[in-house]
């Protein structure tokens, strides 16, 4: 009886160890200006990518996340923070993060996670490669983490790490003789394994963030040739006309056909070698039995038009441009082949996994916990999201977002609203159908709700203040 009173007594002090001792693990592998399509696990069909596609396959597929603001340094502040880019105050490229902002790499470091960073941070300022930021953020291993830039060699020196390419004794994006433990993708894939394989046993928290496949449009060999011979796939909206093209879309130089075939092959190398690298981290993490214990985020800051409506790289919500990739395995939690159809974006990162790893964060976010949507819990979900263009009152832009709808006012220009279901190019404005009232009114009373909730001040440009006024008046 004394044994069994006594187990009973021991029971809850074991059982609270056993949660201490097993938390997740938390692993997030960021690309740079990265088109979704290109993911076979988003129907590409030109790169194979079956080890990003093995996370999806496991785990999740968030079909309509976008990127807060579709440029880097605000799109990686809003994924730290869970906070809009207005109150990081992060809202274009350069701009420092607060100070003030608690990070979701702060949260675990507090709560005895050891935390890793290798790659681009673009952060810190203009410093540029800046290695290891002072500002840590949570970051206590930030030795190979760099400001900004998209370095494509990188080496160990007596100083510590180094761009390996030089012109006129200043780092350049050269990458001549580039090989598989220089080159950006493989270095930054080499410092990540040797940081899980030393926490064998100990929770952590790493970031890998590549700077790939951001331009210049270059990969080392065998990546550079291999899809030299490859049909490119020219996007419809390459030759659209101007009565498709909005305001905030008209100002960018026009690309043709003939640009996307020359520097699409480059670019599927710089996806096929990142998935490549994707599959040693997995394969680390298996050796070290560690995998059924992490939560593995694939995502990026942000997309590339790839040559759609004639255009390259980002800054606008077109597709191309704002929605990412992101896919989540959490074993244990979410079940494999999960599709997420609801609207997210980098804020709703935050809450979410830190739920997902049952860590209470205590801070105050924009965004919103979604692991109802992963875990198929069902539930009340509003199927909105906003996103904002970078700090340029002149040519400014306010987005709200469902799996089905977009919606965009900007400082010049009449309103947009596209049907992506019915018109996956976006090349129809749908504002004034008589159909889709009911939704243009809907979706501008949520904006006009975000813009008071969150103080965003594009609320108040007057063209689109006027513009949204009139349309819920409709």
């Amino acid at each position: 009886m004394r044994f069994i009173l006594l187990l009973g007594l021991l029971f809850p002090m074991f059982t609270s160890v056993a949660a201490v001792v097993a938390p997740y693990n938390l692993l997030i592998l960021q690309t740079d200006e990265h088109h979704f399509k290109t993911l076979g696990c988003y129907g590409g069909t030109v790169v194979k990518t079956p080890h990003i596609d093995w996370i999806a396959k496991h785990g999740a597929v968030a079909t309509s996340f976008y990127a807060t603001t579709p440029v880097c340094s605000p799109s990686r502040g809003a994924l730290m923070s869970g906070k809009f880019p207005q109150h990081t105050p992060v809202t274009n490229n350069n701009i420092k993060l607060g100070d003030d902002i608690v990070t979701f790499a702060e949260v675990l470091r507090r709560k005895g996670w050891a935390t890793g960073y290798a790659g681009k941070w673009h952060l810190d300022g203009f410093g540029k490669p800046q290695w290891g930021p002072k500002r840590q953020f949570g970051w206590e291993d930030n030795r190979f983490m760099f400001n900004r830039g998209h370095w494509k060699m990188f080496g160990d020196g007596a100083n510590g790490p180094r761009v390996a390419s030089l012109k006129n004794g200043k780092p350049d994006y050269g990458l001549k003789g580039a090989d598989e433990k220089t080159f950006s993708t493989d270095w930054l894939t080499d410092k990540a394994i040797d940081f899980v394989n030393a926490k064998k046993g100990k929770p952590f928290c790493y970031m890998v963030s590549y700077p790939d496949p951001h331009g210049p449009n270059t990969v080392r060999a065998p990546y550079d040739k291999m899809y030299a011979d490859v049909k490119v796939p020219i996007p419809r909206s390459v030759t659209k006309t101007r009565e498709q093209t909005p305001v905030w879309a008209a100002k960018a130089p026009r690309i043709t056909a003939d640009t996307v075939r020359v520097l699409m092959p480059s670019y599927y190398g710089m996806v096929k070698c990142i998935d490549d690298n994707i599959g040693r981290l997995l394969a680390a993490l298996r050796k070290n039995g560690q995998l059924e214990n992490t939560v593995i985020v694939f995502t990026a800051d942000h997309g590339d038009l790839c040559g759609e409506h004639g255009r390259l790289n980002k800054g606008v919500p077109y597709e191309g441009s704002a929605r990412i990739p992101f896919i989540i395995y959490c074993p244990g939690k979410i079940n494999g082949d999960t599709v997420v159809g609801e609207a997210l974006s980098c804020v709703d990162f935050l809450p979410t996994v830190m739920s997902l790893m049952e860590v209470k964060h205590g801070l105050e976010v924009n965004g919103r916990n979604a692991a109802q949507l992963f875990r198929a819990k069902g539930g009340r979900w509003r199927d909105l999201t906003f996103l904002r263009s970078t700090s340029n009152p002149k040519s400014s832009w306010l987005c709200a977002v469902s799996d089905r709808y977009k919606l965009v006012y900007a400082s010049s220009g009449k309103p947009w609203l596209f049907d992506l279901q019915k018109d996956a190019d976006e090349l129809t404005n749908r504002f004034t159908d008589p159909a889709c009232q009911a939704i243009v009114r809907e979706m501008t009373a949520g904006l006009i709700e975000y813009c008071k909730t969150q103080k965003d001040p594009y609320g108040e440009v007057p063209h689109i203040k006027t513009a949204m006024a009139a349309a819920v008046k409709k």
